[in-house]
């Protein structure tokens, strides 16, 4: 963090608890008569505190920082952007360390030192893509699992590891200690970062990027941080700069409160699908308004998860006391006074007084938000639950698309018979095989996690049971949730109702649901229906959560327990029961719904003691983990038999002095696409079909189809990846 300029003169000191900080001190900028502090969006001042401590004038300039100053004239000029740091997952992020372990290689075949390669900021890789739902609906589902995680991905976790005790400003968290954006929200983020240079202490806020499109769900903690490629990210940790462009701020006015029995998940959804219709793509969407004085922070922190879904950069929350009320409540209390301290004297902390001048303005009244879905095949295609039954049914014979299945009369009579226990069971179109409580993007937020346990307990209390062909799980964004989940009393329902722990990763968000049962899938085959999956994650392409599963509904994690009691998803809530309970009486939607009032009860279990006890060996690892015999070392020893890590051909025959540039000739159009063309059509993280030109590589170097694992989980091997290149549906 050399700093060489200060051509607006911002360096300054604060004294906050007895000892001084050194600062770049945003209100000097109103004083000397630049800029009006309290009408620029905090997301763009956080930005330019950011230029104006890393002036170098190369990379960032005066007249850099001038167009921030002016940023609503220079929308879409280019700009450098030093992040505090950076955070990683293990899909992404093997490529990252197979890269500085190739880098370590190739400075040393050039007789340099091997050592010198090493991330420049702080980097944090958690381990949360890989695990898989293999086991489900019992005790030792967990075990079994996480046993199974290891058995798959052994050679990656030995690079990971590697990298823990041989890189310096690296660390990883080992599998299952929870999923990187809820672990950066709860524990990682200081909000506030402080660093030690050329003997002063200076203080900055918080910025980062990922290796993730969901990085942004550190947004709803007042932090600068979105997800970018892994070459950026590469970059970014050698110490060069992102860069992007000054972004146009759209501001999104909250007003009033969530009504009784909507949930932040509902909100989320509705905000999605607002500002998809509006397009928001590239822009940064920063909440105001008085709605926030009562929209906790995991709210917020759910909001911003999905800045993707509803196409923005960002979706910036400013710090403000919501934000200290949930570092005391995460065990960060020793935090609150240099953040409270360094964001009121930078204007960095919200004042609803401020009349920030936005690109544009819109507004959202929570009180009209109501109980929702999304689906079936896109987030922002938002149902309200009262009319999921008719929505359905029209998707069934809409043209084949998006919003669409495009069948005939005669496909809709279609129908499955599903056996088990000498019973049969009818499965038409409808019927849901997957329920899962899944992603950090709802599981980092109490309110409705403590709500799903409700839901369970008030169902197992009637004697209502999930229906055998549904296949149900949990899986946490950290270890804090089971902690509260059992200490209220409801980790035990949940578990009744078959949602027992499977893993504390990402699990079926990101398509690892594994396998339903052999007699749902030769049911589902036979009948060729449209079944369904429910699940309380972010993303629902079509073919992303399972390939039979062809409609995927995103909902709160209340909603998922209660459709694993019904069974399918064309039901009319407001009308139809979802069971009977023991004196065969009908029970509604209704009779199962927990009020706020529950919610808040149970809200009270939640201890600043339970995240001290469940981070503070996070960097440890279980025995698995620890059972890896991986020491530090200057560079990595590669296995030229491994289909999972491979050294890639980039550093070869590299050379002291680059080459001259030379001019593209002959260049063509690779691929021309059309809209909604998303990650995951483009490099696939899901399943290898045997029959692809990958899974025919890896057929031919001796992997047998089942152990083919995941295209992420192989993107250590380039081999593997170019073949997979557009290879999704």
């Amino acid at each position: 963090m050399k700093k060489e300029q200060d051509s607006f003169q911002t360096r300054a000191s604060l004294t906050i608890g007895g000892k001084e900080y050194t600062i770049f001190q945003l209100p000097k900028l109103e004083e000397q008569g630049h800029v009006e502090i309290s009408g620029l969006p905090y997301s763009i001042r956080v930005l330019l505190e950011n230029l104006l401590r890393r002036e170098d004038g190369f990379s960032i300039t005066k007249e850099d920082i001038e167009r921030v100053i002016h940023w609503r004239e220079n929308t879409g000029q280019g700009i450098a952007f030093y992040p505090a740091r950076v955070i990683l997952q293990d899909f992404t992020g093997v490529p990252c360390v197979v890269d500085l372990a190739d880098m370590r290689d190739a400075m040393k075949e050039q007789g340099g030192d091997p050592k010198k390669i090493n991330p420049d900021l702080p980097v944090d890789l958690v381990i949360d893509h890989s695990v898989q739902v293999d086991f489900f609906g019992f005790q030792e589902a967990l075990k079994r699992n996480i046993e199974l995680e290891f058995q798959r991905n052994k050679e990656r976790y030995e690079l990971l590891k590697w990298g823990q005790k041989s890189l310096d400003n690296f660390q990883a968290v080992p599998p299952g200690m929870g999923i990187v954006h809820q672990v950066n929200l709860e524990y990682l983020s200081k909000v506030v970062q402080s660093r030690e240079l050329d003997g002063a202490t200076y203080l900055y806020p918080d910025s980062l990027i990922g290796t993730d499109s969901h990085t942004t769900m550190i947004n709803g903690i007042g932090v600068f941080g979105f997800g970018v490629g892994g070459i950026e990210a590469e970059a970014v940790m050698l110490g060069e700069p992102y860069f992007m462009v000054i972004p146009e701020v759209i501001g999104v006015k909250l007003t009033g409160r969530l009504p009784e029995g909507a949930t932040a998940t509902d909100l989320v959804l509705t905000i999605t699908e607002m500002l998809r219709k509006e397009g928001v793509v590239g822009k940064i969407v920063e909440y105001f308004g008085p709605g926030l004085d009562h929209l906790p922070l995991p709210d917020r922190a759910t909001i911003a998860n999905m800045s993707p879904e509803y196409g923005a950069t960002m979706g910036f929350f400013p710090v403000d006391n919501q934000t200290l009320d949930y570092l005391r409540l995460t065990n960060r209390s020793h935090l609150i006074e240099v953040v409270e301290e360094y964001t009121k004297n930078q204007r960095l902390f919200r004042n609803p007084e401020d009349q920030i001048q936005f690109t544009k303005t819109l507004e959202l009244d929570m009180s009209s938000v109501v109980p929702s879905l999304a689906g079936p095949k896109r987030p922002q295609d938002r149902i309200d639950l009262s009319h999921i039954k008719e929505k359905f049914q029209e998707s069934l014979t809409a043209p084949q698309g998006v919003k669409g299945f495009g069948l005939s009369t005669e496909d809709l009579k279609k129908k499955s018979i599903f056996k088990e226990n000498g019973k049969e069971y009818e499965l038409p179109h409808g019927s849901l095989i997957i329920a899962a409580i899944t992603s950090c993007t709802n599981t980092s937020n109490p309110s409705v996690m403590l709500a799903a346990g409700l839901v369970a307990k008030k169902a197992i209390e009637k004697g209502l049971e999930p229906k055998p062909w549904v296949k149900t799980s949990l899986a946490p964004g950290s270890k804090v949730v089971e902690e509260y989940l059992r200490q209220s009393g409801l980790l035990k329902y949940l578990e009744k109702a078959r949602f027992n722990l499977v893993g504390f990763g990402c699990t079926t968000c990101i398509g690892n649901s594994g396998p339903i049962p052999e007699a749902v899938e030769k049911a589902l085959r036979e009948g060729d229906i449209v079944a369904a999956s429910i699940l309380s994650g972010n993303r629902n392409f079509e073919g992303r959560i399972h390939p039979l599963s062809k409609a995927n509904f995103l909902a709160s994690p209340p909603l998922v327990v209660l459709f694993s009691f019904i069974g399918r998803i064309n039901v009319d809530l407001e009308k139809d029961p979802i069971g009977t309970d023991k004196e065969g009486n009908p029970v509604y939607f209704k009779d199962l719904w927990p009020e706020q009032r529950e919610i808040q009860e149970a809200l009270n279990s939640i201890r600043p003691e339970m995240f001290k006890e469940k981070y503070e060996h996070v960097f440890e690892g279980d025995e698995n983990w620890n059972s890896l015999t991986v020491g530090a070392s200057e560079l990595f020893s590669w296995d030229p038999d491994s289909t999972y890590i491979r050294r890639p051909p980039y550093f070869a025959d590299f050379e002291k002095e680059p080459r001259p540039l030379q001019p593209i000739e002959n260049a063509r159009v690779l691929a021309l696409l059309g809209d909604s063309v998303t990650t995951d059509h483009i490099s696939p993280a899901g399943a290898i079909p045997k029959d692809s030109p990958a899974g025919k590589y890896l057929m031919d170097h001796g992997v047998e189809p089942k152990n083919f694992n995941s295209f992420g989980s192989r993107r250590g091997n380039h081999e593997v990846m170019i073949r997979g290149t557009f290879g999704n549906i």
